[in-house]
């Protein structure tokens, strides 16, 4: 099987560039980040603050994630119930941050991600999978672009949605996620000795999925 792992900070659009590239070569698109909000967002559900560890591990026990891929589009399952929209809110975004920060959280689903890697062609993207998860990956980039262009793709997707929101917030939450990520004690978000950084501060969407589909294509030899 062939893996291609991208990783980068949150908001550097590697979601739709990896969601893409993988239709383009025909690969499944795993999206990590989806497993750690839907942790998240059962915490929120349950009054638990992610945050703490002790009550995060206490109920891992209960809890049961799954992916399923519905005409190649990723579909999240939670307990059962698919959270696929739910998981989109910035409050989940938040505490998927913190969870994710929890060594037993991330072991929790380590196993899950290395498993679907096995089984296909795959395209996963996160913020560990070329350090950690996936470490002889075939193909490894790490995405980026600067605090503020990242800040303002995430403004103009709350506006779109229908969400209250204001660009210093965003850009200041942007911020604080980036040093929560880059300094967790566990899986902190760094590049890959072995990847290709793509810094996309600029680019329209088709470029970057190009740039990306290329370095692969590239990789790959194909």
């Amino acid at each position: 099987m062939i893996a291609v792992a991208i990783d980068g900070p949150a908001g550097a659009g590697k979601s739709t560039v990896a969601r893409r590239a993988a239709k383009i070569l025909g690969f499944v698109y795993v999206d990590t980040g989806a497993l750690y909000r839907a942790i998240g967002l059962y915490m929120i559900n349950h009054g638990i603050a992610p945050v703490n560890r002790e009550a995060v591990c206490a109920a891992l026990s209960n809890v049961s994630v799954s992916l399923d891929f519905q005409d190649g589009e990723q579909k999240v399952f939670l307990c059962g119930s698919d959270v696929t929209p739910e998981i989109r809110a910035e409050e989940v975004s938040n505490a998927a941050s913190a969870v994710s920060a929890i060594p037993e959280v991330r072991q929790f689903l380590f196993s899950m991600q290395r498993t679907l890697a096995a089984e296909r062609n795959v395209v996963m993207d996160g913020r560990d999978i070329g350090t950690v998860v996936l470490p002889n990956a075939q193909v490894k980039i790490f995405l980026t672009a600067s605090p503020e262009e990242r800040a303002q793709r995430r403004y103009r997707e709350l506006l779109q949605k229908g969400k209250k929101a204001e660009y210093s917030e965003v850009l200041k939450d942007m911020i604080q996620r980036d040093y929560h990520d880059s300094h967790r004690e566990v899986a902190p978000l760094v590049p890959a000795k072995d990847s290709v950084q793509i810094d996309t501060s600029g680019n329209t969407l088709e470029q970057s999925i190009n740039r990306v589909v290329n370095v692969i294509r590239s990789g790959l030899k194909i």
